[in-house]
């Protein structure tokens, strides 16, 4: 039982290191990296605490180095998925009495840890598995997961807090329990910090939570298990089962104890699994939570007042870290014709100056994209374009692809000579940058067109420096973009400043790292208590006179 009202340490902003040459954080990273890179290893499930093995593995690689195998791990299939399902069930009651204080504290531990020991373990991970600098990589796997596993326990407190009133004689509490059942956390590639709160967020507030991880992230996420195990997390609290989508999804959506789906990952999977858990309603115990953040085709819209070398350096940034593949990289823009000459210049030379190759060599700007599907659907949309030039393409820069050693794409932009060709309008989660070139004097019609180009509303971008231009902006694209930024890429949410999500078909708009998500973890009871007992059951109004 809990012997006070507890307040979590106050949370900050993990401070983002810069390896530079010389340092101690340089010198101790690259040794992890070649200690990693020099082994093989073999990654099991772990379900209730233990590491499950069933001999139906997978290889793991670099993608920049795609015959470089770092292990294997064990795939499951529906009999595992049960098993984790039961574990969880099990864990569940000691987890959900534990006081929230000490469940926040095995979270608040995890961070302590990843701010020290295993910093550089799960950064060299997502650097080999992922394909990310050493930049990207400390800003995801390092700073943006400490942020959540701190700020997260913070925003807990606040909700606790919120409590009704009571008239006199009575007294009303708010209880907030975790859901009736278990929750499915399916996490994507790309971003390791997502992998892990999506499956911590929940068991925060007293779940319970079976995981499956991307295919093409297991290394890291065996990673983060560790971490977790290490803190203290109690067996069949978060049990890992990776595999095929169907193999574990189906079992999972199944399950009448199913009472939540926390997922990151693409549109059409989301809708997929949604559509399951609607057929199958009746078989729920409780109408399960579904929350999701899914595709984006992120705008920037430029005026004819913007500050032309900051747009560039920003698009460049925006539409090129970790080769385009973040749900709220720039992926199309919108710019003035008065602008585009002078702009065109500062990002082809942007694009030619650009490094890319092995992520263990830091002076690479660039990795790889994550597998050989990724390469050959984004080749694709490149090769298409290159073959309708002077149609309704006007120019491709860059674009040049190869994948005899990794599954490399150059910086990619398409000058569309229509505001919906292709690469407008279709998310290629890579390093393609469409652009259209509108007139200076139909920046509204243009605004509107960019509101309804796209079924995705994640993140957008306005420059100018014309105020008024901004205030139409701002109004206009108001359901265009969740996250909207002013002279800002739209990329690099930071936990606490800037809660992450967006509507449309870009998905349920549930706001990771604010309490907002939270919420969707909670299903409160609402407890009334009378101190003055009831003499008779008559009311005034009754009495004849």
């Amino acid at each position: 039982m809990s012997l006070g009202l507890f307040n979590v340490p106050t949370p900050k902003n993990e401070a983002v290191r810069g390896y530079a040459p010389g340092s101690m954080e340089r010198a101790s990273i690259k040794q992890v990296l070649n200690r990693q890179a020099s082994e093989e290893i073999e990654v099991p499930l772990w379900i209730g605490g233990e590491h499950v093995r069933t001999g139906r593995t997978a290889k793991m690689v670099m993608p920049h180095a795609h015959s470089h195998t770092l292990g294997v791990y064990h795939r499951a299939g529906a009999t595992e998925v049960e098993r984790a399902i039961a574990a969880a069930e099990a864990a569940k009651p000691a987890w959900a009495a534990l006081p929230w204080e000490q469940r926040a504290a095995v979270f608040l531990r995890a961070a302590s840890l990843l701010a020290g020991p295993f910093r550089d373990e799960l950064n060299a991970a997502t650097m080999l598995g992922q394909s990310k600098t050493v930049h990207q990589a400390e800003i995801d796997s390092a700073c943006e997961f400490i942020d959540f596993l701190r700020f997260n326990p913070h925003y807990l407190t606040q909700l606790y807090r919120d409590q009704p009133i009571s008239a006199p004689g009575t007294w009303n509490r708010l209880e907030y329990r975790p859901l009736d059942g278990f929750v499915f956390a399916v996490t994507p590639f790309n971003f390791t910090s997502i992998a892990g709160n999506l499956p911590t967020a929940p068991a925060l507030c007293g779940n319970t939570v079976v995981w499956k991880p991307a295919s093409t992230s297991v290394y890291s996420a065996h990673k983060i298990m560790e971490l977790l195990a290490a803190a203290g997390l109690p067996p069949g609290v978060i049990n890992l089962v990776p595999g095929s989508g169907a193999e574990v999804g189906d079992p999972v959506l199944a399950h009448p104890g199913l009472a939540g789906v926390h997922f990151t990952g693409s549109t059409g999977v989301f809708k997929g699994m949604w559509k399951k858990i609607g057929a199958g309603i009746d078989r729920y115990t409780a109408y399960p939570r579904v929350v999701g953040e899914t595709g984006g085709k992120d705008f920037v819209f430029a005026h004819k007042s913007a500050e032309v070398d900051s747009l560039a350096q920003f698009l460049l940034r925006g539409a090129f870290e970790y080769q385009g593949q973040k749900c709220s990289a720039a992926s199309r823009a919108y710019i003035p014709r008065s602008l585009w000459p002078r702009l065109r210049e500062q990002l082809a030379d942007g694009v030619a100056s650009i490094t890319m190759g092995d992520v263990r060599d830091f002076r690479n700007f660039m990795g790889a994209v994550i597998d050989g599907r990724s390469y050959s659907k984004l080749k694709g949309a490149i090769d298409e374009a290159k073959g309708k030039l002077e149609g309704d393409i006007a120019e491709v820069i860059g674009g040049e692809c190869d994948d005899s050693e990794g599954y490399f794409v150059r910086p990619t932009i398409i000058v569309s000579n229509t505001p919906d060709s292709r690469t407008m309008v279709e998310e290629l989660f890579g390093p393609v940058l469409t652009l259209y070139v509108y007139a200076d004097d139909e920046y509204e019609q243009t605004l509107a067109l960019c509101d309804r180009t796209s079924d995705y509303a994640l993140t957008g971008a306005i420059f100018a420096t014309d105020r008024a231009a901004i205030v139409t902006a701002t109004n206009a694209l108001r359901h265009a973009a969740g996250n909207f930024y002013v002279n800002d890429k739209p990329t690099g949410a930071i936990v606490g400043q800037q809660p992450f999500g967006g509507g449309r078909a870009s998905g349920t708009n549930d706001k990771a790292g604010s309490m907002l998500n939270l919420i969707r973890w909670i299903s409160p009871r609402t407890i009334k208590e009378t101190f003055s007992p009831l003499a008779d059951y008559r009311y005034p109004f009754m009495a004849e006179y």
